[in-house]
């Protein structure tokens, strides 16, 4: 048995890979109930047969990979690679972050995974990339390499975020002098959506509202103005951020959007000014028109890089 883990700030997903790459014992922890990885993927692990205890595990987490010692950015938990492998008595463990994982499995989607969003051809072996609003905003590019393929991992989430149009460079404003840094993540994410929600109603003049994720999500399929309003810029924000990661990688293979808000808004995603915004460079229109953007719609997408990070195709 193998073990895999996709591990983010609210949740942990694990489960394992059995000899002949079959994916068994899913389950799902609320991080908020631990107090570090160690005690979730023990508890996961009490809970199978004695028979069953993995030798091998790959990791996939939303924190820079920088060494021995890895600290996540939304969540205070921090690990050490090498005691985490002994804690769980393992002979090899890898450790990659989550949307290199994602970038990982692109090539093992197959087309009832992806939902097309506007026009657009992919290039053969040219470049993928990856992005997502979840709890935090994730990137990463998969790039060939020869005959094999690469990752190209960073922090590309926070960038700092760009406008578009003089409202919106109101609400970064805003934002800025709330945080001293207006990156992309903190509108394109669970928490930057109740980021650009305030601001906008501060705007409007009407105060600092509290609300959740979730309340502006549920709101706006309500129906109501000004969470209607949020979710339609968020959308074109993430398009502009979408079509920069693009251009900078040469992603003539397309760009993915995966992440916990996107999948689930699909539809309201695909009416929203997102692909035209992608699109909006410029003397590099037609360019960007080529290139196409796909919603990943398949459950848990950096499972598929930890199986080929195992070596199961």
């Amino acid at each position: 048995m193998d073990l895999m883990a996709d591990i983010g700030a609210t949740h942990t997903r694990c489960a394992l890979l059995d000899d002949q790459g079959k994916e068994v014992a899913p389950e799902v922890f609320d991080n908020v109930d631990f107090t570090g990885l160690a005690g979730i993927l023990t508890v996961y692990l009490d809970h199978r047969r004695s028979s069953d205890r993995p030798k091998r595990a790959a990791l996939a987490v939303a924190a820079p990979i920088l060494g021995d010692e890895v600290r996540m950015t939304n969540i205070g938990w921090h690990f050490s690679q090498t005691e985490l492998r002994a804690q769980l008595g393992l002979q090899r463990l890898t450790v990659c972050n989550d949307f290199a994982a994602v970038a990982w499995g692109l090539p093992h989607l197959a087309a009832t995974d992806l939902v097309q969003i506007g026009g657009g051809t992919p290039v053969k072996r040219a470049t993928l990339a990856t992005l997502g609003p979840g709890s935090g905003l994730g990137v990463a590019a998969l790039v060939p390499s020869a005959d094999s393929w690469t990752v190209m991992t960073g922090e590309g989430g926070h960038v700092s975020l760009p406008a578009y149009t003089s409202e919106e460079q109101e609400v970064i404003a805003l934002l800025r002098q709330r945080f001293g840094h207006c990156s992309a993540e903190r509108v394109l994410s669970g928490q930057g959506l109740v980021n650009l929600y305030v601001a906008l109603a501060e705007l409007a003049g009407r105060g600092q509202p509290t609300v959740t994720p979730e309340d502006v999500t549920r709101l706006a399929s309500q129906r109501e103005p000004l969470a209607r309003k949020t979710l339609q810029m968020f959308f074109a924000m993430l398009g502009t951020v979408a079509g920069d990661l693009a251009l900078t990688t040469g992603a003539l293979g397309g760009v993915y959007i995966a992440g916990g808000i996107v999948p689930r808004l699909r539809e309201v995603f695909a009416q929203s000014e997102f692909r035209a915004r992608f699109q909006t460079k410029g003397r590099y229109g037609d360019y960007m028109a080529a290139i196409p953007t796909y919603v990943i719609t398949a459950p848990l997408p950096a499972f598929r890089g930890l199986r080929y990070l195992l070596g199961y195709a």
